[in-house]
């Protein structure tokens, strides 16, 4: 073992642990990795620089720009009305319905795009038949994976595994290639969902508007502002009533007139009606104030919070977006969105009270109250997925066909061998621009830049282990171990290694971390390396078992209301389910 391979495994230790805790963001952790190669001089600057030129992620960036393109014409919008139909005739037929039109979008678009599309239509419907949104949301998801394995562009980590074979003088994965497995993972998991997953999973939500779903009954509150209330001629900012109990007053009536959203400079005024968001220790305080008046209590619906100004809505964090990592208050969220945050399901946590220093989190759930003026703005905006009633943006409907054709071309040029898949993706993203079903502007905006950093960062991490010969290492201690078992054990082995990685950190990192040790134990054993590769793509676009291991299971788990452990119960039987398979499978479709 040379210096430059301790170097490169320790370095590999630290990014697991980085990646796997989220002390820091992916994307700067791979950018680490990067700088401290390149000063360790292990890769050259040509090498270090490579990610960022790979065929992986520019087709990566260009599949969010095409995703993109289809979304803003409103094309994949006609099947979520067709869905929000049927789901007012039968739960079973639509939880059918939605995990196959979202299953067979995810394999030629991005699955994060198609899950954002119809998570407001799913929690319409859930209010419409009078059921948790968990039960829909769930199957929502985890179809998005299963059609995300039967294509080569259906997720990043098919298109970055691909690559790497490619750069190692091997053939890149055919458009189809993965459909066999992929239609067993999908057709094993459609069933399995059906019978036994959605009856596992709890009713976690069971209010029917927005209010009742926050839990806001006892942490909303009117209070009337009396003649000899010390508050008065104030300015929010600096009345005691809001100083002494750390008050947030979302709301001022006044003499028949509503002022929504007031700012700290609103001078407050004898007769004023406030509302307040408090619970019920401060609410008790307040009645001990001298001044100030409790309206008599109520149980609060949607249409008691909204007015001809103000309208509520649920948005949910974007993965990736401006948002993460940042408290309201660093954001500046009621000025720049025009909004305020009135309540917060954070990592499995209902806040509705001290929440303006926590740090967002992508997936977070925010129940907002917005000026109807602001909200179109609120729903175009990239941090931002609303997911309540009436939160899709409008449409170029013009450009449907224009955007579907250029879809159906990429695939069959890029299918047929006529183009390679870059050359295809990147094709397309031109003629989406140039036909107007987006904007230079939105295509920009629709790259998901921290993806692409961290997977330019990873793919050097990636040439280290090869060049080092820390691959090679790593991939004789699983010979030695596991080998002695036989090829398929080696394999399961794979499938088994990546999927548990893969739950508790970036599913891209750690296909890029042991692809190349794929390659190298099938070299050493003198063997096609398909098998092996397969089981890491296969496992590292698989993940059910938390919130955490994929971008989908993010983006649902603050509207869905789930706990961490839903995920786990529902998601390991799956797991499990899809290694078997794969173990029995892999060798039979790609043989060694």
């Amino acid at each position: 073992m040379t210096l430059e391979i301790v170097v490169v495994l320790l370095l590999l230790a630290f990014a697991v642990v980085l990646f796997a805790t989220e002390k820091l963001s992916v994307d700067l952790v791979a950018l680490m990795l990067m700088s401290a190669l390149l000063l360790s001089g292990i890769i050259t600057t040509g090498e270090g620089l490579s990610g960022f030129s790979n065929t992986a992620t520019v087709t990566v960036a260009a599949m969010f720009i095409l995703s993109a393109g289809l979304f803003k014409t409103g094309a994949v919008n006609f099947a979520g009305v067709l869905l929000a139909q049927l789901g007012k005739r039968s739960i079973w037929l639509v939880l059918g319905m939605v995990m196959l039109v979202v299953g067979t979008l995810s394999a030629f678009i991005n699955n994060t795009a198609a899950v954002a599309i119809f998570l407001p239509v799913m929690l319409s419907v859930a209010r419409d038949i009078g059921i948790s949104p968990s039960k829909l949301l769930m199957p929502l998801s985890f179809a998005s994976m299963f059609g995300g394995v039967c294509t080569a562009i259906g997720t990043s980590t098919n298109i970055l595994t691909s690559s790497i074979a490619e750069r190692r003088g091997q053939e890149p994965f055919g458009m189809f290639e993965m459909m066999p497995l992929g239609v067993v993972f999908f057709l094993c998991g459609f069933v399995y969902m059906l019978l036994l997953g959605v009856r596992l999973i709890p009713d976690r939500i069971t209010g029917q508007g927005l209010a009742q779903n926050f839990g806001m009954d006892d942490y909303l509150t009117d209070i009337i502002l009396l003649p000899d209330s010390n508050s008065i001629g104030k300015g929010l900012a600096d009345a005691p009533l809001v100083r002494k109990l750390n008050l947030a007053i979302l709301e001022i009536f006044r003499d028949g007139q509503h002022l929504a959203l007031p700012t700290p400079q609103t001078v407050l005024q004898a007769g004023d009606v406030l509302r307040v968001r408090a619970n019920v220790e401060k609410i008790r305080e307040l009645q001990e104030q001298v001044g100030v008046t409790l309206k008599p209590g109520m149980k609060w619906r949607d249409e008691d919070l909204e007015t001809e100004e103000t309208v509520m809505v649920e948005a949910v964090v974007r993965l990736n977006s401006e948002l993460e990592g940042r408290s309201l208050e660093e954001a500046q969220f009621r000025s720049t969105y025009n909004a305020t945050v009135l309540a917060i399901r954070h990592r499995g946590e209902l806040m509705r009270e001290a929440f303006a220093d926590t740090r967002l989190r992508g997936g977070d759930a925010l129940l907002v109250e917005v000026h109807r003026s602001a909200l179109d703005q609120l729903k175009n905006n990239p941090n931002l997925v609303i997911a309540s009633e009436g939160g899709i943006p409008e449409f170029r409907r013009k450009k449907i066909i224009p955007a579907l054709v250029i879809i159906v071309g990429v695939v069959v040029a890029a299918a047929s061998g006529t183009l390679p898949i870059v050359t295809a993706a990147i094709v397309g993203c031109v003629l989406m621009v140039l036909t107007g079903c987006i904007s230079l502007t939105e295509a920009y905006k629709a790259i998901e830049w921290r993806i692409i950093f961290l997977l330019a960062g990873v793919l050097t991490l990636g040439i280290a282990l090869e060049k080092t010969g820390a691959a090679r290492l790593l991939s004789d201690a699983m010979i030695s171990s596991v080998g002695v078992w036989g090829l398929v054990a080696l394999v399961s082995a794979f499938y088994l290694i990546t999927s548990v990685l893969t739950e508790l950190m970036s599913n891209n990192a750690t296909a890029a971390l042991l692809a190349p040790i794929a390659i190298a134990t099938a070299e050493s054993l003198g063997v096609d390396s398909r098998p092996f590769l397969m089981a890491v793509t296969f496992a590292a676009s698989a993940s059910f078992m938390t919130p955490i291991g994929y971008q989908t299971n993010t983006l649902i788990y603050g509207p869905g209301g789930y706990k961490f452990v839903d995920f786990l119960k529902v998601g390991t039987p799956l797991n499990i389910m899809f290694w078997l398979l794969a173990t029995f499978l892999i060798p039979r479709f790609w043989p060694f």
